[in-house]
């Protein structure tokens, strides 16, 4: 469409009771660096471009519960990280920080959450 304007998805940006923390939890899972570094708001980008990953700290922040119940604060979105091996991928998100989920609905995917709660799914 001609009228359309040009819009272009710079990052997803996730709340965290520390953005600095979360940041470097990231940090250590994916290999990012950081483009934007202030107490409040941080900005990963990938070595080789495309979307960033930005954390905002937010002070009224709640856990979200995977899988939520009824009246539980659910999760608002997730990440999909593809990997080479999931078993050694789950490990080192382990190792980076991140917890197995409890609950795993499918074989091939193994869910996760990050320090602050958010969940993620790591997939071959």
């Amino acid at each position: 469409m001609a009228d359309t304007p040009r819009l272009t998805l710079i990052s997803t940006v996730l709340d965290a009771p520390d953005a600095r923390a979360l940041a470097g939890f990231y940090e250590r899972l994916l290999g990012w660096s950081r483009t934007e570094d202030e107490p409040e708001w941080v900005v990963l980008r990938a070595p080789g471009g495309g979307a960033g990953l930005a954390f905002q700290t937010e002070p009224a922040y709640v856990r979200p519960v995977w899988p939520a119940g009824p009246g539980e604060p659910q999760m608002m979105a997730h990440l999909d990280i593809e990997v080479d091996d999931l078993d050694a991928a789950s490990a080192h998100a382990v190792a980076a920080g991140a917890t197995v989920a409890d609950f795993q609905p499918q074989d091939d995917v193994r869910v996760h959450l990050d320090p602050a709660g958010h969940p993620f799914c790591l997939f071959v």
